[in-house]
């Protein structure tokens, strides 16, 4: 399983890969994790991942939140 985080608007999304298709989870601060309320398409590829989710939460941005970014 591949795992993806990225800052999206100020919000942070992990991204899983599973088999054939994508989970999206909602971190929080006490180390625990929420299912995303969102779905990421089998077809969008890892290169892909942060544009597919900077297309689908552009309407979340702020002069102070930034983009979508990768994190280590």
């Amino acid at each position: 399983m591949q795992s993806y985080r990225f800052t999206v608007y100020g919000q942070m999304v992990v991204a899983e890969r599973r088999d054939a298709g994508w989970q999206a989870f909602l971190p929080g601060n006490d180390g625990k994790r929420r299912p995303a309320d969102f779905v990421i398409p089998d077809w969008v590829t890892e290169d892909g991942l942060a544009q597919y989710l900077e297309d689908l939460f552009h309407e979340n941005a702020t002069p102070r939140n930034g983009g979508v970014a990768p994190l280590a």
